[in-house]
């Protein structure tokens, strides 16, 4: 049986139209700061793409292409004109490791940010702090309401930055968000190429260079022409949702648990916990049987490390590490979802017989 791949949260395979439009421009591109025809006619190309990436998120402001989400949460962090920031308790690593000062916004049992805690915090903050709030938490799927949290914030005077890597094109924050993460190749794009999308440039520090002069280096031409090309295809997410949502309670019905159950969550990703069984021995078995699939939690330096994520849900560690991670693509079919089902199941009646 063919290998079937659901981890599409982690990166998903790129399109054929953006592999295409790669290929064309590997062929033949020229650096497009250079001043001459073939400079010129490369920075038509780039800013071409500037437009269509901008348009199919519905932004009318600035978009500054960047070698991925995580640089671009880098800058908006490192370099807006906050005076202070504050973080969800479940934003990506990314986030952490760029912001290790910034004041952390606790959430519920549903993995959604609590309002009043943000209210609070705005209410002592200094005067335009920025909050960085994800579209979607990459772990559990749990989708915070954008458009309320950034009323309050900007109700206080606040900037936000919200980290949209798993958002799909077609989707729009314009007249919410201050600053936009995106990453190409969770979209069907390219690796090593992504935007920051910024509703005022005037709120980012500048450092010179390409980009606006927002980021040196010259700009990847293939990599910006393979993004423009992936979102240009439609994604229909919501075809999903009904594969997840047969995903969810075929788990439920074997014994498993579905992770922010109760909250929004998007329709292409889910975490699930089978009691009695790490996460490691189930990606094993899973690997072992044609399915890629995810740990709920992160490896670092060679060992798996408690989520961040569900211990803010309020997951004790022993259950955090029974958590993994299903997230469907493009050409998810539901058949592959069924073979999926099939092979939890398996791997759940075989884990119980190994611990009685």
């Amino acid at each position: 049986m063919p290998r079937i791949y659901l981890d599409h949260a982690a990166t998903t395979p790129m399109t054929a139209a953006a592999r295409t439009a790669m290929v064309a421009a590997l062929a033949d591109w020229a650096n497009p700061s250079s001043p001459h025809a073939e400079g010129r006619a490369a920075k038509a190309a780039l800013e071409g793409a500037r437009r269509a990436v901008a348009d199919a998120y519905g932004w009318r402001h600035e978009t500054l292409f960047t070698s991925g989400a995580s640089e671009s949460l880098a800058i908006a962090l490192g370099r807006s004109v906050a005076a202070a920031v504050a973080v969800s308790a479940v934003e990506h690593d990314a986030v952490l490791r760029a912001a290790p000062a910034a004041a952390v916004l606790p959430v519920g049992a549903d993995g959604l940010i609590d309002q009043a805690a943000l209210a609070g915090w705005l209410a002592t903050a200094p005067d335009r702090p920025l909050v960085a709030v994800q579209w979607c938490n990459s772990e559990t799927g749990v989708r915070q309401p954008i458009a309320d949290i950034a009323a309050t914030i900007h109700a206080g005077g606040g900037l936000l930055l919200v980290d949209a890597a798993q958002m799909p094109a077609g989707t729009s924050l314009a007249g919410h968000a201050d600053f936009i993460a995106l990453s190409a190749h969770k979209r069907g794009g390219p690796p090593g190429i992504g935007a920051l999308l910024v509703r005022d440039l005037a709120t980012l520090m500048p450092t010179g260079g390409q980009e606006r002069g927002y980021r040196p280096g010259t700009e990847n031409l293939p990599a910006v022409l393979g993004y423009a090309a992936a979102i240009a295809e439609a994604e229909d997410a919501e075809r999903l949702a009904p594969l997840r949502a047969r995903l969810d309670d075929a788990v439920v019905r074997s014994g498993g648990q579905v992770v922010g159950a109760s909250a929004p969550r998007h329709p292409a990703i889910g975490s699930y916990r089978l009691p009695g069984t790490a996460s490691a021995a189930q990606l094993i078995r899973l690997d072992l049987g044609g399915f890629a699939v995810s740990a709920g939690s992160a490896c670092a330096s060679g060992s798996m490390k408690p989520s961040h994520v569900l211990a803010a849900m309020g997951w004790d560690e022993a259950a955090g590490r029974e958590v993994i991670r299903i997230s469907f693509g493009r050409t998810t079919t539901g058949g592959e979802v069924d073979a999926f089902i099939a092979a939890w199941r398996d791997v759940a009646r075989a884990t119980r017989r190994l611990v009685a």
